[in-house]
């Protein structure tokens, strides 16, 4: 039997890889991505490249492997996607999560949006190109990551501190959630990631004195976190337009956008409004409380976690605000913190991409935006390396997409992924 390559079995790929259970709980929990690695080391042996399987702590896997371009003088591109995947409650889904069943002209399946989709296409392609002898014009380095689900601390983040040698040579990268297209009055947009908020998970700390519950007390530990917790929640923070949402607007509305104006814009794009009215501030969410352990006793300690995610440039600001909403008697540590990343939208690779999308999709137009989430690029950026999101999707108009992430009945059309595929073909061959 001849086997099939490139977009003739990307779906196929794409369900191999949703059946592996390689769901992260957080806190180094669950299977890990031993058994994914492992796949796709394999995928990778059958055409010719020697990947290595690099693990961070016991199951925690990261697969690595270098494609030689046909002039290694040239700095080399990093294609990188992460094997983890979020929990999910089997009962609520149309299909089980872990079955990779195509209905409907779709995979379905945890994953099948955040990323399994994007490995299967970056396998496809490369092991298309590798079995007719296509080599890229430079080196092309292969990541698949541990962890991406929670902060890459056994994936992404190990990898760039401990593996350094894996990216030598390397300036620039692709990963995901960018390169999917959305209808607009204006025509097909495919969305290219060039930014990506900074992240900063906070632990929130009011210490007062312990009583009883039926007595006065002007030090209760519950109230002055609750008044920090409303202040910080019910904030209304500025405006700010950074380089990436100015050219999206320029992009859309061929004008540029002002602060003032800027809600109002982001109200007319359906869909997109929930996206990108979330990259015009900085923002932080209350998502967690708790303190006591009787109702008639006055706690010592109250604590909360806030979700605050910073723009790139303004992290100062965000930090400075946030204090000042503590307030003197509410303390913050940090249980998570990553850095804004932000890439202009021109030159070569950005050439690359548009013209990729194009030979595909003619009149279609690629336009930058800000992820108001993270991605592995932000370890990545720490050794140098600049990048965008693009995993190339040509997607129904009435696909809910960007709800799919982390979201239930995450699905995939098969032929968006045989699109996927012919573009990162041609991607790699103008790049």
């Amino acid at each position: 039997m001849t086997p099939r390559y490139g977009e003739d079995e990307v779906a196929e790929l794409c369900r191999d890889l949703i059946r592996i259970d390689s769901v992260n709980a957080g806190d180094n929990a669950g299977p890990g991505e031993r058994e994914a690695a492992e796949y796709v080391a394999g995928k990778l042996s059958e055409v010719g490249l020697e990947p290595r399987i690099l693990e961070s702590d016991p199951g925690r896997a990261n697969v690595v492997a270098r494609v030689e371009g046909t002039d290694p003088s040239r700095d080399a591109l990093v294609l990188h996607g992460h094997l983890d995947v979020v929990p999910f409650d089997a009962a609520d889904w149309t299909h089980h999560p872990l079955s990779g069943e195509i209905a409907d002209g779709c995979v379905w399946g945890r994953g099948a949006v955040d990323m399994k989709d994007m490995d299967a296409m970056i396998l496809a392609v490369v092991r298309r190109r590798l079995s007719e002898g296509r080599r890229p014009p430079r080196d092309v380095v292969l990541v698949f990551t541990a962890d991406e689900e929670a902060g890459g601390h056994y994936g992404a983040q190990w990898l760039a501190e401990r593996h350094p040698e894996v990216f030598e040579g390397c300036t620039e990268a692709i990963g995901e959630v960018g390169g999917f297209s959305v209808t607009t009055e204006k025509g097909r947009l495919y969305l290219i990631e060039a930014a990506e908020k900074g992240i900063a998970w906070m632990r929130l700390t009011a210490r007062g004195r312990a009583g009883h519950g039926s007595m006065l007390n002007d030090d209760n530990a519950v109230t002055e976190l609750a008044e920090a917790v409303g202040r910080i929640g019910r904030h209304k923070w500025p405006v700010r337009l950074t380089p990436t949402v100015q050219a999206f607007f320029e992009e859309v509305f061929g004008r540029e956008v002002k602060a003032e104006d800027a809600e109002a814009a982001v109200a007319t794009l359906g869909p997109l409004a929930r996206m990108i009215g979330a990259t015009l501030r900085n923002t932080t969410n209350p998502t967690m409380l708790q303190s006591g352990y009787k109702a008639n006793v006055i706690p010592q300690i109250a604590t909360a976690h806030v979700d605050g995610r910073f723009l790139p440039g303004y992290e100062d600001e965000f930090f400075q605000t946030l204090d000042e909403l503590l307030g003197p008697n509410v303390t913050r540590e940090f249980v998570y913190h990553d850095v804004a990343v932000e890439t202009p939208f021109k030159g070569p690779l950005v050439k690359a991409m548009a013209d990729a999308l194009q030979e595909e999709d003619p009149g279609s137009r690629a336009v930058p935006y800000t992820l108001s989430g993270g991605t592995d690029l932000k370890a990545f950026s720490r050794l140098g390396i600049s990048g965008y999101g693009f995993a190339p999707l040509r997607l129904p108009e009435d696909l809910d997409f960007s709800g799919m992430f982390h979201g239930v009945d995450e699905r995939v059309p098969v032929d968006s992924l045989r699109f996927g595929v012919r573009v990162l073909d041609r991607f790699l061959e103008y790049c």
